[in-house]
């Protein structure tokens, strides 16, 4: 970390501020997650420019010089353009939520027996396509 970091960001002595979102997937773990940042553009006193990655309201390291994985702290971490994770969580989402295919019954019709239950052997399926012998 730099000294630097930790503290707030100086919003009001920067000459520009830009807002970038990253997301983030770590190859030793597996976890991913996402981060905007408020980038401050600054002067120094001997007029050397400067800037100042802000997350959450204090300064941080820039993402993308070094970044650590927030779960694991390895630092085998690919960066993406933002959205990448959040689609693929919803996705999950989505995927987990929906409840799997099985059988549909028939609700019962009143005055009527129940059918006999047919079990299907393969050889059902494939009769229409058997030839039928010349006869």
């Amino acid at each position: 970390m730099t000294e630097i970091a930790g503290r707030t960001g100086l919003h009001g002595t920067a000459t520009a501020v830009v807002h970038e979102s990253y997301a983030f997937a770590c190859m030793r773990c597996g976890h991913g997650w996402e981060q905007s940042y408020a980038i401050e553009h600054h002067t120094d006193a001997e007029g050397q420019e400067f800037v100042m990655y802000v997350a959450e309201g204090r300064v941080v390291p820039s993402p993308l010089s070094r970044p650590a994985c927030v779960n694991c702290d390895g630092h085998v971490v690919r960066i993406m353009r933002a959205g990448q994770v959040s689609s693929v969580r919803s996705a999950a989402e989505r995927h987990h939520r929906v409840p799997q295919a099985g059988p549909v019954e028939a609700p019962p019709v009143p005055g009527q027996t129940a059918p006999e239950p047919h079990h299907w052997h393969l050889s059902d399926l494939l009769h229409p396509f058997q030839r039928r012998a010349a006869g």
